[in-house]
C-alpha cells in the first residue's frame, strides 16, 4: 500500500511537470530598464509574484539610475520595454527625433483629486522655503536628465523666476537626494516617491509642497510611463502582449491591496523596511485603465516640453498609445 501510494504521487508530480511544461515549451527571453522609484510598483509586484514566469518569460532585469538612461537603452534597443516609471517627457521628446520607436501602455503619477503622491519639494525641517517662489538665490535639485530639468524649469518660471537667472539646478540621483538637502548642498529638492516619504521618515527633512507639479501642469500628473519599443511589437506581438497583460495584472494587484505589497519597496527602492507606514501610494494606471483624463493630463506634459522650447514641434500623445490592433491577429 506505502508503495502505491509513492507510486501514485510521483505519477502525479510527473503529470504536473508535464503540463507545466506543456504550459511553457519556451521561456521567452525579454528585456526590462526600470528605476528604484515608487511609479515602477507594478513591476516589483510582477517579480515578486512571479507573473512573468507564470507567461512563460524570462526577464532580464536592469536597474538603471537616471530617466534619459531609460529611454537610452530602449532607443538603442538594449531592452524590449520600460516597466512604469519610464520618463514619460523624455518618452515623447524621443519619439520626436526617432518616430516610431514606442507605443506607451500605462501611466504612473499621483494627483490632488485622487489623494495619491507623486512628488514633493523637500527642503530642511527649520526652511523657509515654502513655495517655488522662495527659491530666488537657491539651488534646486532634481532627478538627472532633461524631464525633470524641463519640469522644474517650468515650475520656476511658472512662479515668477528665471531659471537660467534666479535658481541654480543640479542633477541628483534619487538617494543622493534627501542626503544632499540635509547636507546643505541644495536648499530643496523637486523629488519623486518614495523619496518625500524616506525624508519624512527620517525627520532631517520634509515635504514644503506635495504633489506641487500636479497643482501647475495637470492634475491627476503622470510622470511615468510604460513603453514597448515598436521593435519588439513587431518582431513579436504576442509575447508583447503577454508583458502588457503582466504589468496589467500587476497593476491591479497593486492598486487592490497596496499595503500587502509595502513590505516588497525596500528590496527594490531606497525605502527602509522602518520607514513603511509613511510610504505613500503611488497612483497606477495600466492598459486597460487608461481614459480621456489620463490622456489629457499627459498631453499637458508633452505640451510643457514644447513651452520650455525642448521639444521643436507639438506632438499628439494619443497617436504614440498603444492599441489592441498593434498586436495583429
Amino acid at each position: 500500500m506505502k508503495l502505491l501510494t509513492t507510486t501514485a504521487l510521483l505519477a502525479a508530480v510527473a503529470a504536473w511537470s508535464g503540463s507545466a511544461n506543456a504550459a511553457c515549451d519556451r521561456m521567452e527571453k525579454v528585456s526590462a530598464v526600470w528605476l528604484p522609484i515608487m511609479q515602477t510598483t507594478a513591476y516589483y509586484v510582477a517579480l515578486e509574484e512571479r507573473l512573468f514566469e507564470k507567461a512563460c518569460i524570462e526577464i532580464v532585469s536592469n536597474k538603471l539610475e537616471a530617466p534619459n538612461q531609460i529611454i537610452d537603452a530602449l532607443v538603442g534597443a538594449r531592452a524590449d520595454f520600460g516597466p512604469p516609471g519610464a520618463a514619460a517627457g523624455i518618452a515623447m521628446l524621443a519619439e520626436s527625433k526617432f518616430p516610431g520607436t514606442f507605443k506607451v501602455f500605462g501611466l504612473q503619477g499621483g494627483g490632488i483629486k485622487v489623494g495619491l503622491i507623486n512628488d514633493g519639494l523637500i527642503v530642511k525641517p527649520d526652511s523657509d522655503i515654502k513655495s517655488f517662489a522662495d527659491l530666488k538665490g537657491k539651488k534646486l535639485g532634481h532627478v538627472p536628465g532633461i524631464q525633470w530639468r524641463t519640469i522644474s524649469r517650468y515650475m520656476v518660471r511658472s512662479a515668477g523666476l528665471d531659471p537660467d537667472k534666479d535658481v541654480t539646478l543640479l542633477d541628483l540621483a534619487v538617494g543622493m537626494q534627501v542626503p544632499a538637502v540635509v547636507g546643505g548642498s541644495v536648499d530643496a529638492t523637486l523629488s519623486l516617491e518614495p523619496v518625500g516619504s524616506v525624508a519624512v521618515a527620517s525627520g532631517q527633512a520634509k515635504r514644503a509642497i506635495t504633489n506641487p507639479v500636479a497643482q501647475v501642469i495637470a492634475d491627476p500628473f503622470y510622470s511615468g510611463v510604460s513603453l514597448l519599443t515598436v521593435k519588439f511589437l513587431k518582431e513579436r506581438p504576442q509575447v508583447a502582449r503577454k508583458v502588457v497583460e503582466v504589468i496589467d495584472e500587476a497593476t491591479k494587484l497593486a492598486n487592490a491591496d497596496f499595503d500587502k505589497y509595502k513590505p516588497i519597496i525596500p528590496k527594490y527602492t531606497p525605502m527602509r523596511a522602518e520607514q513603511l507606514d509613511l510610504l505613500a501610494k503611488p497612483y497606477l494606471r495600466g492598459f486597460g485603465d487608461l481614459n480621456d483624463t489620463d490622456l489629457n493630463s499627459y498631453q499637458a506634459l508633452v505640451d510643457v516640453f514644447q513651452k520650455e522650447g525642448v521639444l521643436q514641434s507639438p506632438i499628439a500623445v494619443r497617436d504614440k498609445i498603444l492599441k489592441t490592433t498593434d498586436f495583429g491577429s
